[in-house]
């Protein structure tokens, strides 16, 4: 099955490249800057979707350790949570 997808793959590129080669020089042209745009942007939506997948690690873990960090800091009575930063004296208004 996959060698099938392969084989028509490569026989659509061979047409589209046949074509080209009949086509006056300004339409190539054309076509050749039409296909730089498409793969620009196909470049610019997989940086985009690799920096997003990149940064959405980064935050979830970040998340996770002020999680920790500020569960580590407090002093529980019950189902009551009493952070350490409200045992110094209050700031006055």
């Amino acid at each position: 099955m996959i060698e099938k997808i392969f084989a028509g793959t490569a026989l659509a590129v061979c047409a589209v490249l046949l074509l080209r080669m009949a086509l006056p020089q300004r339409q190539r042209w054309r076509l050749d800057a039409a296909w730089q745009q498409v793969v620009q942007a196909s470049r610019r939506l997989a940086r985009r979707v690799w920096f997003w997948r990149s940064h959405r690690r980064t935050a979830a873990r970040e998340a996770e350790e002020a999680i920790r960090r500020a569960q580590s800091k407090v002093r529980r009575d019950g189902n009551v949570i009493r952070p350490d930063s409200f045992k110094g004296p209050r700031k006055p208004h």
